[in-house]
């Protein structure tokens, strides 16, 4: 497809759906810029995790939060996270801060700062795909096209633990354990909780593999409004 798309494609979705590749893959086709707003998270829990601050203390993580400059890249082919000028792509990834992120981005103040951070990104691109958890119910209510992706836990789980590059299967297991956990966590949360906008596709990845997966998104993007204009 040419890059003819103008508009927003926000992907939410649970941990381990492939939402990263599948939305830098999507960008790619579309000719857009990426958002990754979970890195966004991430980032600002290395912040609260660096300041030997406790996560589950919602103001001084509000504090550390607000004192930090958290940067995010919006092009699909190039990861650029930085907390106060430092690169954490790599760190963000890592089993201390998955373990700490979901109670920091369950923050309201927090939320508020990076979601404002957020549609000023977005604001500044013709065509843009943004993923994250609550993209298409808070962040960009007003999307062009809004997807909401999917799969198995167990299927989440192998996914993950092949990009993490663990084969056994007990820890395999404790990853789909921890997925659950979070998707619970997530889902309960009173503030921008979990779940499929309204107006939201609803894509099952859990038997189809990435590519599949983004041809079928590019075709959803290509009869969505917004559409049709050559650049």
């Amino acid at each position: 497809m040419s890059a003819s798309f103008r508009g927003q494609v926000t992907l939410d979705g649970p941990s381990g759906t492939g939402k990263s590749t599948v939305a830098r893959g999507v960008a790619g086709r579309l000719g857009a810029a990426y958002l990754d707003t979970g890195a966004m998270y991430r980032a600002a829990t290395v912040a609260v995790l660096d300041a030997g601050v406790d996560p589950e203390d919602a103001d001084a993580v509000t504090r550390t939060v607000a004192g930090a400059r958290i940067e995010v890249g919006t092009e699909s082919g190039v990861e650029l996270v930085l907390v106060d000028g430092v690169d954490v792509a790599t760190r963000i990834r890592g089993a201390e801060v998955t373990r700490h992120v979901s109670a920091v981005s369950a923050v309201p103040a927090v939320r508020r700062q990076l979601v404002e951070q957020q549609r000023g990104l977005v604001a500044a691109a013709d065509a843009v795909v943004v993923e994250g958890r609550d993209i298409g119910t808070v962040v960009l209510p007003d999307a062009t096209l809004k997807i909401y992706l999917t799969a198995a836990p167990e299927v989440r789980a192998e996914r993950r633990a092949g990009q993490l590059g663990i084969t056994d299967a007990e820890e395999i297991a404790a990853l789909a354990q921890d997925l659950r956990r979070r998707d619970e966590y997530d889902s309960s949360r009173a503030d921008s909780p979990l779940r499929p906008a309204d107006d939201a596709v609803v894509v099952d990845s859990t038997n189809l593999d990435q590519q599949g997966v983004i041809e079928r998104i590019v075709e959803l993007a290509g009869s969505a409004v917004g559409v049709g204009e050559r650049s």
